[in-house]
Parts: structure tokens; C-alpha cells; sequence
């Protein structure tokens, strides 16, 4: 126990240097800020959940102990219990049957990596949804206290006359700008946090087994599957996400953070169709690459994902090859 507590201290200390970076205000420490959530999760996945939770606590308090409150509650909620929660159940297992292992003995079955990435996409969504109240409790005042944000922290001037002939008097470019980002920043945020909790995961999973203390086996990503009923979350979230007021904007980020985890499943599906293709190598680097750079394939994916989750592609495929053939 004595050595739980230490690795959560030690954990912790790492998490919280890594969020308070951002008060610098280097291009370098946004990185590191998103980068927070890595250690707690490293403890979480190599010692115990229990270190983890330490490691959460005590960021947050030494946060709170150098910039005050704020930062306690900010931390605990964007990076240290989101990391925490993950580890936790990252490691979770229960006794196997037989008929579920396929032999006689009984084996562990760990927590599913389909529901690790819903859940990765479901936290970040909580993450956004917990700054809204910080601009406003309804959708004009979240507009509103945004705008001004977004005002003060780019400098720029609103409200006067644009110079195109076309534009609307008393709208400028900058104020297109503003309301643009508005828009945009929640469900950005929410791909983006979706995007860090995945890939922090991913990376304190491969540190913790290239130290050898993973205790999980490491996932088979083409065997990826998601309940069906989030498909229809999905549908729901972007459909309520053109409706105005605050509903259409909790909707828009619900739906952002959702429409990732499904890109990703989407990826999971793509790799197993492609299996066995001469060019595969290929066509899964420039699928990757337009993702990287342009981002919308995304949408791509998560319809594949989507059309994996109706009919189930990847059984199908199976049924239509066949058994592999005997080495």
C-alpha cells in the first residue's frame, strides 16, 4: 500500500507539472497540457487504480495550492478522474467460462476495448459540458461570454463596418470570425479531448507493457465492436444538434465526440476488410494521412463504422472467405 501511495504521488506531481505548463503560454506546453492525463493513467494501468486515484487527488491539490481553487476543480475534471476512470476500467476483468473461452479452463475477460473508446468519447463530451456553466447557464449567455473571450484573448475589434461592398453593415470579417468559432469550439473541443483521452490511453498502455507490468493482453483492434444502441445516440445527438438554444449545442458536442469513437471503429473495420489485399499497406497509409491532414474522411469511417454496427460487415466477409487454409 505504501508503494501505491508513493507511485500516486509521484504520478500526480508529473500530472500536475504537465497542466500547469500551459500558464506559460508557449506553443510547447499546449502539447504537454494535453499530456496530463498520461501519468495517472501509467499508474493506473501498471500498479492500481488505487495509485491512480492518489495520483488525481494530489495534482489537484497541488494545483490548487500554487493558482488556487480553480485549478483543483479543473484538473480533477479534465484530466485527473476522465484518466483515473479509463485506468480503472482498462484493468477490469472477470472470470471467463468455459463456453465464453472456448476451452475448459477458466481464463479472465477483460473489459472491452469498443467500450474503453465510447467511454474515451463520453468523458471528453463530459469535459466540454462541464466548462459551458463557465460562460453562461443558457445558450445566448454561453454565446455571449465566448464572444467576449474569444474578443479579449485574439484582440481584435468587433462591430465596425467591413469594406466589401456585399458585407452586412456593422459586420466585419473579425466578427464573422467570432461567431465562426462560437460555433465551432465545442464540438472541436470535444474531438479534440476525444482524441487525448485515446491517445493517452494508447500510450500509457504501450509504456506500461513495454515495461512488462501490463497485466491485460494487448487488444486485437479488428475485433473492435461497439453496443448498438450508441449507434442510435449517434443519429440522435446529430439530429437534436441543429436545433437551437442550449439543447442544440450539448447535442453538437455529444455527437462530435461520438462521431470519432465510431471513426475509429470505422479504422478497426477497414483494417480487417483489407486484410489478405496486396496494396493494403498502402491504402491504409493514405486513409491515415487523409485523416490526419484533412480530417473529414472521418465522417467516412464513422458511416463505416455505423454500417459495421447494422449488419456487421466483418462476419460477412469472414462467411464469404471462408476458413484460412491449413498451413
Amino acid at each position: 500500500m505504501m508503494q501505491l501511495g508513493l507511485i500516486g504521488l509521484g504520478a500526480g506531481a508529473a500530472a500536475a507539472l504537465l497542466f500547469a505548463s500551459v500558464t506559460s503560454g508557449s506553443w510547447l506546453s499546449i502539447v504537454l497540457f494535453y499530456l496530463a492525463p498520461l501519468p495517472i493513467m501509467i499508474a493506473g494501468l501498471g500498479w492500481s487504480h488505487w495509485a491512480a486515484l492518489v495520483a488525481a487527488l494530489t495534482g489537484a491539490i497541488a494545483l490548487a495550492g500554487f493558482f488556487g481553487t480553480v485549478y483543483f476543480f479543473a484538473f480533477l475534471a479534465g484530466a485527473g478522474i476522465p484518466a483515473w476512470w479509463l485506468g480503472y476500467l482498462a484493468m477490469l476483468a472477470r472470470p471467463a467460462s468455459a463456453a465464453t473461452n472456448g476451452s475448459s479452463a477458466a481464463t479472465l475477460e477483460w473489459y472491452p476495448p469498443g467500450r474503453l473508446v465510447l467511454w474515451a468519447a463520453i468523458l471528453a463530451a463530459l469535459i466540454v459540458l462541464v466548462a459551458i456553466p463557465n460562460f453562461g447557464t443558457d445558450a445566448e449567455s454561453f454565446r455571449a461570454g465566448l464572444t467576449s473571450a474569444l474578443t479579449r484573448m485574439l484582440r481584435i475589434e468587433t462591430g465596425a463596418t467591413a469594406d466589401s461592398p456585399l458585407a452586412v453593415p456593422g459586420v466585419t470579417n473579425a466578427d464573422r470570425l467570432i461567431m465562426f468559432l462560437v460555433a465551432a469550439i465545442p464540438p472541436a473541443a470535444a474531438v479534440l479531448a476525444t482524441i487525448t483521452n485515446l491517445l493517452n490511453l494508447w500510450l500509457s498502455a504501450s509504456i506500461v507493457k513495454y515495461s512488462g507490468l501490463l497485466k491485460r493482453p494487448w487488444p486485437q483492434f479488428t475485433t473492435m465492436t461497439f453496443p448498438r444502441e450508441f449507434a442510435a445516440v449517434l443519429v440522435v445527438a446529430a439530429i437534436l444538434s441543429f436545433f437551437g438554444g442550449l439543447v442544440g449545442i450539448v447535442a453538437g458536442v455529444l455527437a462530435a465526440s461520438l462521431t470519432i469513437a465510431y471513426g475509429v471503429l470505422g479504422f478497426a473495420v477497414l483494417h480487417a476488410l483489407t486484410r489478405g489485399i496486396g496494396s493494403r499497406a498502402f491504402l491504409l497509409g493514405g486513409v491515415y494521412a487523409a485523416v490526419m491532414v484533412f480530417g473529414w474522411p472521418v465522417l467516412a469511417l464513422c458511416l463505416l463504422g455505423l454500417i459495421e454496427t447494422a449488419i456487421d460487415l466483418r462476419a460477412r466477409l469472414a462467411h464469404k472467405r471462408g476458413p484460412p487454409a491449413p498451413s
